[in-house]
């Protein structure tokens, strides 16, 4: 690929618990596509299973506070006080100098913004949950978090569902197997309308 490739952009939001990185982790493994997971950057510290450059890139809030000064950032957002997580320009960058399409992973307002920069390149896709009940389930099964933060995400997630309809697709993940035949057609249909508008 020439460095003049510029791919699709792939953002999939959700409410915590409705399965977009499952969603994710799955359209990555179709080679096809050729897709490329958007590593995001963060203030907050490693958790024990995660490694820097793979999971996230872990930098400080001073760093990370300079960096939006410097306007390095796509989209970024503190979530609570000098937690800081955001996409970094040059991602992108690194992810199109491979000749691959960037795939994010991304909460609701972040994929709204990468949508806004590059409204051509983008297919932004909401994942629904079947109810807020049933992402109380999912969140509290996963055993990874405490009663305090489970009840910060749910109480999150009306607001989160609300953005649903500013998405281009919405996926209503109430069956897994379905959810996925229908994240992967999507993603085809994309693709496919960038080859043809490319034959012209």
């Amino acid at each position: 690929m020439t460095k003049e490739f510029k791919g699709k952009l792939f953002v999939f939001s959700a409410p915590s618990g409705s399965g977009k990185t499952t969603i994710v982790r799955h359209l990555l493994k179709q080679e096809r596509f050729g897709l490329e997971f958007s590593i995001s950057a963060t203030s907050r510290d490693p958790r024990s299973n995660e490694v820097d450059g793979e999971d996230y890139y872990f930098i400080s809030a001073k760093d990370f506070k300079q960096k939006i000064k410097n306007e390095e950032f796509l989209e970024w957002e503190e979530v609570y006080m000098n937690n800081f997580y955001g996409t970094l320009k040059t991602e992108i960058e690194r992810i199109w100098a491979l000749g691959k399409h960037v795939i994010f992973d991304i909460d609701v307002r972040g994929g709204l913004r990468i949508k806004e920069k590059f409204p051509e390149e983008t297919l932004a896709v909401f994942v629904k949950p079947p109810d807020i009940n049933e992402l109380l389930r999912r969140l509290k099964s996963r055993g990874e978090e405490s009663e305090e933060k489970i009840a910060s995400r749910i109480a999150k997630a009306p607001i989160e569902l609300a953005t649903a309809p500013m998405f281009d697709k919405i996926i209503k993940n109430y069956d897994l197997k379905v959810a996925l035949q229908e994240a992967e057609d999507l993603v085809d249909e994309f693709l496919d309308i960038d080859k043809a508008s490319q034959k012209e």
